[in-house]
């Protein structure tokens, strides 16, 4: 069964609102794209290095969802993530540096070499942390809406989650207390289809994610996850609600990966998802989209795109040079962290 991209999945009715748009953040939803494709195929390059002692989970193909998101929140609004976790990380501002240090087991990596890929946080920018375990974090960030309800703070708590994670029963009971309670967050469920390599359908009746979340009483919406400008507006709407204590939103962005579920390179050589599938979810890639839409409003060219690119290579090869010259745990590192008597 090929799942092709959603009709309508582009911007061909998206001209009109180009004047409601400052150029400058336009640009940079671009370049945030850019930026996190870029750094993600330089680790995907060297991941085979063997230097990088953690597993990746790469987001090529699934920037929109992360530069949408994050473009709708403060820097005191709080990020949950799973264990897909590069582009919200950087998305949400996270330092770049400080990443890949995790990624090669330095101590000055933004878990001190404790979480590797997986668990990434920085919670200078509000990228409050991330769980490798399937919806374990959703709870979490569940708990943390409550948390800012019960001391009357104003940020809003976002958690990212995948299709996979909806079949845990944390989700479902995490969605019924924050309904229930009315409390402060968005829960961004990433649809790529696959949970690991075993497809939507034989795992879950036929059903639309968004309408199931609906039935614990929440604002539900569907928004193309190719399209970071749909993404931003349903993410903005969202944010608002919650800040006007008007409750939780669910928001299901059917998506895809590019990449294998795990690790560099693609898998759909192993028969589980069909070449054509992925070829035709790439001719809807949300970075050469976006790109093309806006190239059409000529607020960007070729030029433009390639001194994008420049700069944000030369600042991921400064940030790998500084990730392989920091130093590696040592030993009394150990008992760093450690809260047992």
């Amino acid at each position: 069964m090929i799942r092709y991209p959603y009709q309508g999945t582009s911007f061909d009715d998206w001209q009109h609102k180009l004047s409601s748009y400052a150029p400058e953040f336009l640009l940079k939803l671009f370049r945030d794209m850019l930026r996190i494709r870029i750094i993600e195929e330089e680790v995907e390059r060297r991941y085979f290095q063997d230097h990088m002692k953690t597993p990746i989970h790469l987001v090529i193909g699934q920037e929109a969802t992360s530069v949408g998101a994050c473009a709708a929140m403060t820097r005191a609004d709080l990020l949950y993530a799973s264990h897909r976790t590069h582009g919200n990380y950087l998305a949400k501002g996270g330092d770049l540096k400080a990443m890949l240090c995790e990624f090669h087991c330095r101590i000055n990596g933004c878990t001190g070499s404790r979480g590797g890929s997986m668990h990434l946080m920085d919670k200078s920018v509000g990228m409050a942390g991330s769980s490798a375990i399937v919806a374990g974090v959703v709870p979490i960030a569940t708990g943390a809406a409550l948390a800012a309800q019960m001391h009357g703070e104003s940020y809003v708590t976002t958690v990212f989650l995948g299709d996979a994670a909806t079949e845990e029963g944390a989700v479902s009971e995490a969605l019924n207390f924050a309904a229930l309670k009315q409390l402060p967050i968005v829960y961004f469920c990433e649809n790529n289809f696959y949970s690991v390599q075993s497809p939507l359908v034989t795992r879950q009746p036929k059903r639309e994610l968004y309408k199931w979340a609906a039935g614990y009483g929440m604002a539900s919406e569907l928004v193309d996850g190719t399209n970071v400008l749909a993404v931003y507006e349903t993410m903005q709407t969202a944010v608002a609600r919650a800040k006007r204590g008007e409750g939780p939103t669910f928001i299901e962005s059917p998506v895809y990966r590019f990449r294998a579920h795990g690790g560099a390179g693609d898998d759909s050589k192993t028969g589980y998802r069909d070449i054509a599938e992925r070829e035709a979810w790439e001719k809807v890639c949300p970075l050469e989209t976006y790109f093309t839409f806006l190239k059409s409003a000529g607020l960007i060219d070729e030029t433009v795109r390639n001194t994008m690119a420049g700069e944000i290579m030369a600042e991921t090869m400064e940030a790998f040079d500084y990730a392989l010259a920091s130093p590696k745990p040592t030993e009394a590192d150990l008992y760093t962290h450690v809260y047992a008597d």
